[in-house]
């Protein structure tokens, strides 16, 4: 009895032992093939976008088909724009993570927050480039600066919500209840207790999302539009690094294909640069 009990027992671990060796085999080469494709594009990436790399392309505008020129005009807007959205965003997606974290947790108002911000979170971008061109641009009629700013700026609030609340839904209650135990007042407790012991993880969501907007394209297509020439008024259109990119990389001309790769090799080692900073400067100890 108790051999045949042996031999039941060395089959299932022989079958288990062959699907762990199917699943851990699809696995790594799922994990090949996402590799590959990755590799493959970074590749031709660096080698295209630094064909295209010169001093002038930090130095001169956008410029005719054709003619030498650079993205000088498009990288200052797409910096102004950026940060602009950051400013505005960060402190909106902030505040709204603490009331979700230490407010709403039960409350109607936090449940519907916590909704229409997933639905925010994962909605197409060109969704909120068109609702700020019918908000903004139809109204004004005109493109402008302004409206590319609102727009990234609504990407970057649902993101910074969601990291914000789950940072500080990760600080431990214990933390709370001591400091309420001294009589610390709620909003002192959130500001030098749980915001401070989750500053790492706000930071890190606040440069992610940062990151996500740098190559946003379709927003800022409806609302910044592009400008060839170099503009720093915010009422009107203005030129962006992701716009360029998506308009010269679609034309016939050498030039403007070169700078396109340019373009996109800068981006990328933006947001690679961000990430890293994300991942590993403000990580928790």
């Amino acid at each position: 009895m108790s051999a045949d009990i042996q031999t039941i027992r060395a089959r299932k671990y022989a079958s288990r032992k062959r699907i762990n060796a199917i699943a851990l085999t699809m696995s790594l080469l799922a994990m090949a093939f996402g590799l590959v494709w990755l590799v493959w594009i970074l590749f031709e990436t660096v080698k295209l976008g630094l064909d295209g790399l010169g001093w002038t392309t930090f130095t001169q505008m956008t410029p005719p088909p054709q003619e030498e020129g650079g993205l000088a005009n498009a990288i200052a807007g797409s910096f102004l724009m950026v940060g602009l959205a950051t400013l505005i965003g960060t402190p909106v997606g902030v505040m709204a993570g603490i009331y979700l974290a230490e407010y709403g947790e039960r409350g109607w108002l936090g449940s519907a927050t916590r909704f229409i911000n997933d639905i925010l979170l994962s909605a197409p971008s060109i969704v909120v480039g068109l609702f700020i061109y019918s908000v903004v641009v139809a109204r004004m009629h005109t493109f402008s600066a302004w409206a590319g700013v609102l727009a990234l700026a609504l990407i970057v609030v649902p993101v910074v919500i969601r990291t914000t609340e789950n940072m500080l839904s990760l600080v431990p209650h214990a933390l709370r209840e001591a400091a309420y135990a001294l009589g610390t007042p709620k909003w002192r407790v959130i500001l030098t207790i749980t915001l401070k012991s989750a500053r790492a993880g706000v930071i890190t969501g606040i440069l992610l999302a940062v990151a996500r907007i740098s190559g946003e394209t379709a927003p800022l297509l409806f609302t910044a539009l592009s400008n060839q020439f170099w503009s720093a008024d915010l009422g009107q259109p203005m030129a962006s690094l992701p716009v360029t990119i998506f308009k010269f990389a679609m034309s016939p001309y050498e030039n403007w294909q070169k700078l396109a790769w340019a373009g996109v090799f800068l981006i990328t080692v933006g947001v690679l640069v961000l990430n890293i900073i994300a991942r590993t400067m403000f990580r928790q100890r």
